[in-house]
């Protein structure tokens, strides 16, 4: 009874991490300070778990919007950017979805689950990607909607602020510009919101990956359409009394991007210092960077108690890549020293 469709493809693999320094998923590696933690879990201890949590979350967008410059109305959230890919991807019309190659794999896998067709961009050789041949392919498939990540997963580099103005401009459908790795890279993209036009954020990266909270900003009426196909109470009470009060203590979140952008810039150095290794520029919380062989080199750092996530295989272009998260700072030094002597 189940799809035959279905069957054929693989379910997303979460590898188990126990005992091991975790830096496949792009976490935030700081663990909330004791003192901020007591007076979350106070807030927490006031929450009403035998009630539905608030359908409509006005205040919590309110509050957002507030932070972005918009007004709640503009506000749609979900749980984790995941399940707002889904929302758009079943309420626009059923046509060609075009993405970037290689980028993250939901746009593709979701598009899959609904039997949306999907037209990819290759990336040229160092990723970079050309306006004209985007906008090309768009207009060639009729495509009413198109995925952007800025920055780009897993290659982390920033498309030109030109090239993304051209393509918002030059879109016949909707325009999705994922900002999941927004806050380590060097600008944003809602001054480009129009009714073709969203942008989509998270704040997992930035330290609340547990929470599994997701928003979208777009035009008011868009994003009304959209609300039709969220499902009711989506986001959990637990979930909007953290997200509320963390929101009033984000400048400890930001000062922790800061430490990992410079921790970003420091290890790309020390990597591209390593004989052997090709490090690729980003503005994400991770890098991608090439040895001769990555799955040997992945097996190595697992047996060095050190999860990274390999590349190789999964396109043409990620040919023995790998894909480290910026950690702390011992975290990262004990991956570059796990390297150097895997390398030696």
């Amino acid at each position: 009874m189940i799809r035959g469709d279905i069957k054929a493809l693989s379910a997303y693999h979460v590898p188990d991490s126990s005992g091991m320094i975790k830096l496949d998923a792009m976490e935030n590696p700081f663990s909330m300070p004791e003192d901020l933690r007591e007076k979350w879990a106070k807030r927490l201890s006031d929450v009403e778990i035998n009630r539905y949590p608030d359908a409509d979350m006005f205040e919590l967008r309110k509050k957002i919007a507030k932070r972005e410059g918009l007004q709640p109305e503009q506000v749609l959230l979900g749980n984790g950017s995941d399940e707002i890919i889904q929302m758009i991807l079943i309420a626009t019309v059923p046509g060609t979805c075009v993405i970037p190659g290689p980028t993250f794999v939901m746009y593709n896998l979701v598009s899959q689950w609904l039997k949306r067709p999907v037209a990819t961009v290759p990336l040229a050789e160092d990723f970079t990607m050309k306006d004209e041949h985007f906008l090309q392919v768009c207009a060639r498939e009729k495509a009413e909607i198109a995925f952007l990540a800025c920055p780009n997963n897993p290659t982390g580099n920033l498309w030109r602020q030109e090239r993304v103005e051209k393509i918002a401009k030059g879109m016949g459908g909707m325009l999705v510009i994922d900002e999941a790795y927004g806050p380590f890279s060097e600008r944003t993209h809602t001054d480009l919101i129009a009714p073709n036009v969203m942008v989509l954020k998270t704040f997992s990266k930035v330290g609340w990956a547990g929470l599994r909270m997701g928003y979208l900003l777009g035009d008011a009426e868009v994003i009304a359409q959209l609300n039709k196909v969220r499902m009711p109470y989506n986001i959990n009470a637990l979930t909007q009394a953290s997200a509320d009060f963390l929101l009033d203590h984000f400048d400890l979140f930001e000062k922790q991007v800061e430490v990992l952008r410079g921790e970003r810039e420091r290890m790309a150095e020390a990597l591209a210092a390593i004989d052997g290794v090709q490090v690729f520029p980003s503005q994400a919380n991770f890098l991608l960077f090439r040895v001769a062989d990555a799955n040997a080199m992945f097996e190595s750092l697992k047996q060095a108690g050190i999860l990274i996530k390999n590349m190789h295989g999964s396109d043409r272009l990620l040919s023995n890549c790998l894909r480290i998260t910026i950690g702390s700072e011992d975290e990262n030094n004990a991956a570059l020293t796990a390297l150097r002597e895997i390398l030696i």
